[in-house]
Formats: structure tokens, sequence, C-alpha cells
């Protein structure tokens, strides 16, 4: 159930759906995997940026090394410096002995730091450091310690207005934005919300009972409607909560949808210029992808008059993609 060429199939343990706009980032970090660049990676929460930096580290030379992740939102800020790079025993109090710190501890691996911009602006010059000398200086130890990792960012934040409003320093913006990767939300990537949720369902029906369900056409084409502002975070827990809900082997359909999720996809049934998009929910499942995308992609010509190029950055799609949908639709 993970969609990949055979001849690019991911590691035994990788869970993640790779599709549409994911598998053209997930070929752009196999390129980069073994440079020495820092990766930026921006997008809203829950659209799969840990996904993209467990892909780097994978398709490096660092893959057998440690992978350490580290959300800046979860350690105190007080503890944070100790944390990252570590302190010397008796270098306060309760410091009993040394403590390597997670950079010593990702030796020759990758450190993931997840919503960087929350990082203490106090630390920040120590980290800025850190990326220029891969040196790190340990609480309590007068000596640097070098340390070869690989440092890999994210934020659901906007850095560059952070910077703008003294929230972020701006030389350490520039020295974690070398490679940025821009992931878009759920929204933009519809595409693959039909194989991530059969994907959910038979996960979470194998872990509850060990007989995986399936999505039923009409539930899908719900699904492709609905916005999911928690991206792929949010329709996983929900395809969770429906196979709670369900009996064992029985199909996903409308009657698991909760009266919340069928009130905000009647909300999205109306786009831009007022224009009902309207489904077919008593055929195909691709009848009806094919005719949502038919009438998503008439409407973003018409509003973007014509322009290709509009058109296709407004789809969430490349100019490329763009085409090869329009003429597979006979658009």
């Amino acid at each position: 159930m993970t969609l990949w060429p055979m001849d690019e199939l991911p590691a035994v343990d990788d869970e993640s759906i790779v599709t549409g706009r994911l598998r053209e980032f997930m070929l752009a970090v196999r390129k980069i995997a073994d440079a020495k660049v820092t990766v930026l990676i921006t997008g809203e929460s829950g659209t799969g940026k840990e996904v993209i930096a467990r892909a780097l580290h994978r398709y490096s030379h660092r893959a057998t090394k440690p992978f350490v992740a580290l959300n800046c939102t979860a350690v105190p800020r007080d503890l944070m410096e100790s944390h990252l790079f570590g302190f010397r025993r008796g270098a306060f109090t309760g410091a009993d002995r040394d403590n390597l710190g997670l950079f010593r501890s990702a030796k020759d691996g990758t450190i993931f730091l997840d919503e960087i911009g929350d990082l203490n602006l106090d630390l920040q010059p120590k980290l800025l450091r850190v990326l220029e000398t891969s040196q790190v200086n340990p609480l309590g130890d007068a000596a640097t310690v070098p340390v070869n990792v690989r440092i890999v960012a994210a934020t659901n934040a906007n850095l560059k207005r952070m910077v703008e409003q003294g929230r972020f320093r701006e030389d350490l913006y520039y020295r974690l934005n070398v490679y940025p990767i821009q992931i878009p939300p759920l929204r933009e990537r519809r595409e693959e919300i039909a194989p991530l949720a059969q994907f959910f369902a038979g996960k979470w029906s194998y872990e509850f009972r060990g007989k995986p369900t399936t999505v039923s056409p009409e539930l899908m084409a719900h699904l492709e409607l609905h916005p999911w502002p928690g991206n792929i975070r949010q329709l996983s827990n929900e395809i969770n909560r429906m196979v709670a809900q369900a009996d064992s082997g029985e199909p996903l359909t409308l009657k698991h949808l909760t009266p919340e999720m069928k009130e905000q996809i009647e909300e999205v049934r109306t786009k831009a210029d007022g224009q009902e998009i309207t489904l077919p929910l008593t055929g195909t499942l691709q009848d009806a992808v094919d005719t949502l995308e038919r009438q998503m992609i008439e409407l973003a010509l018409k509003l973007h008059n014509g322009k290709l190029e509009d058109a296709a950055k407004a789809l969430g799609l490349s100019r490329k993609g763009l085409y090869l949908k329009r003429q597979r639709l006979g658009l």
C-alpha cells in the first residue's frame, strides 16, 4: 500500500505514502542527500515535514548513524541549552554526571530541529556558532568539542516575517535557509488523499483487529473535498476514529463521518465565484476524482484568464502536471 516505483522502494520500516507532490519532494531530497547543505523545511503542521527529514537522512551516507529529532517547543527554555549541547558534571546543581547532549548523541548522523521558530533568541547565536564551526561548547566545559552532524530544521512559522519583527536572527535564518523545501498543505495535494486514506484504513484496522478494511468510493469522494486544516495528521486521526467505530472488516462509509465533517465538506462545495462542484457518489472512485479535477481545472483556468502558469500554481501542480491532466481529461 506504499506507492513508489518498484526500483525505488522505501526502507522496510518506512510507513510514508509517496505519491503526487510528495514524490517530487522525495526525488529532490534524494538528489541532495549527500550534499553538505543545511535544509529548512517549511509547511503547516501535519504536512509531513518529518517524513521529508527522515528521507533525507535515509538516502544519505549517514543512514546507518543516528537520526535525532527534537521539537523545540517540547523542552523548557531554561533546559534547552544543556539538552542540545550537553554539560559537564558539576556544571549546575543536580548535574551529577556528564551529559552528551543531542548534538553529540547524533554523532555522524542527522539532527532534526522541528519548530525552529520557537527557539529562544538567547540560544540562536549558539546554534549559529555550531552551524559555522561544527563545534559545541557543553555547559561547564571551557573547551569546545567537534561534532559531525547534519542539521535539518523545520517550522510552520514564517521565519522571514519573524526576522522582520525581530523575533528571529537574520544571520541564523540565512544560515538555515541554504536549501529550502516548502511543503504545501494537503488541500493543495488532493491526489494524495485517496492513497493516504486507504493506507491509514489498512494500518489502523490491522493494528486494532488484524483484519484490514477499506474506504468506500462514496466516502472517498467526500474525503477528497474536505479542507483538512490539520493535514495528514488530521486525516490519519479521522480514519483512526472511523476504524474504531466500524465493525471488524466493515468498509468505511458515509455513516462513519461525523456531522462536523459533513458540514465542512458542504462548505467547500462552493468555490471562488460561487460555482457549485458536484460529484457522482454512485459511480466509481475514479469517476468522482475525474469530475473533481475537471471542474477545478476549468475554474482555475477561468479565474486566471487561461494563464497556465498561474492556474497550475493555484492548483498546486507543475505546468507539466497541469498539461498532462488536461490531456487525460480532454480539456
